[in-house]
């Protein structure tokens, strides 16, 4: 059976959820595919592991000495892999230690899954460049909202049409405080905190209560399936850190759910996108949303509307996002 490499750059929860998922997948790829898929290779910002035998998950739950220094264009050229899985930390200024592992792997005709926004937001446009010269596959679910489906959304289900506007809410953790706020009576402060115990918020909150997150996920969404030249800097922005007390107040006496939504308006006119904080009535999709759920509004010329709502934030969600993206990716390989 042919043996197919993974390496995974960026070994934190998201990179050990992909990995324990992949193993209890790996017979279930080999029925479906014929391949035998092993992680061939992991690394950290400073430290890294190689086997073109295959690194368990086990293995790796158990914590091998990791060897120092292996990372970077040194564990590239270490491991042996034909798709690289990226789950680093992200940089939204220069695309860091993501964007370099990216273009390695690409330029190597090694396919790329990608949970890293930072690279993507950057120079997502000559990343599909080099994917299309190099005759391989660059997939994001995991960065373009994970399990709420975005970019195939536009790309698969939507095929053929005009889009002529894009609503979204991309980021769980402002719609989870927006929640306990209108709904708990927690201020703005507790509900933050609320949102950290439970693992939905990161312990700098700043990404994606300034709006941050959203933008970055709108950038991707928007460049990607709509051909579209968006920039981080430039995008108008808001957030929910100037949330009060009476703003919620005048919520529930107007009876209206506020959501954090990231926009591209292209029907009449100039093209207009950006983030702000809506209102909407209680019998719009948006105002059902719980907890950390997501969801997406696109208005097409020949379909009209379709509206997908799901896609709550999680560890183990963003790592099945980016397994989907794998399957498509066996797919290809394997016609």
């Amino acid at each position: 059976m042919r043996p197919l490499g993974v390496a995974i750059t960026g070994f934190g929860n998201v990179g050990r959820h992909v990995a324990e998922m992949l193993e209890l997948r790996r017979h279930g790829y080999r029925e479906r595919f014929g391949v035998d898929v092993r992680i061939t290779g992991v690394c950290g910002s400073a430290a890294g592991l190689v086997d073109s035998n295959g690194l368990s998950a086990k293995r790796l739950q158990e914590r091998p000495a990791f060897t120092p220094g292996l990372s970077g264009d040194l564990f590239m050229s270490a491991v042996r892999a034909d798709i690289l899985i990226d789950a680093g930390p992200s940089d939204y200024r220069t695309g860091g230690a993501s964007l370099t592992y990216l273009r390695a792997a690409l330029r190597r005709h090694m396919h790329a899954l990608v949970v890293s926004k930072g690279a993507l937001v950057t120079d997502l446009r000559n990343l599909q460049h080099l994917a299309a010269a190099n005759s391989v596959s660059l997939r994001f679910s995991g960065a373009a909202a994970a399990a709420l489906p975005t970019v195939d959304l536009i790309e698969h289900n939507l095929a053929g049409t005009k889009v002529l506007a894009i609503e979204a809410v991309l980021t769980g953790t402002t719609n989870f405080i927006l929640n306990e706020m209108l709904q708990g009576g927690l201020d703005i402060h507790e509900a933050l905190r609320l949102a950290q115990e439970k693992g939905i918020a990161e312990p700098d909150p700043t990404f994606d209560i300034d709006g941050w997150d959203t933008a970055s996920k709108l950038i991707i969404i928007a460049n990607s399936a709509l051909g579209m030249d968006l920039h981080l800097d430039s995008l108008p922005r808001q957030g929910i850190r100037s949330v009060s007390d009476i703003d919620v107040e005048q919520w529930r006496t107007r009876g209206v759910a506020p959501r954090l939504v990231g926009f591209v308006n292209r029907q009449t006119g100039p093209v207009r996108a950006g983030i702000e904080l809506r209102e909407y009535p209680q019998n719009h999709p948006f105002a059902g949303l719980q907890g950390s759920m997501k969801a997406i509004r696109v208005l097409t010329e020949e379909m009209g509307e379709l509206t997908v709502l799901g896609g709550a934030s999680s560890t183990p969600a963003t790592a099945a996002a980016v397994l989907k993206d794998l399957d498509h990716v066996l797919s290809r390989i394997t016609a």
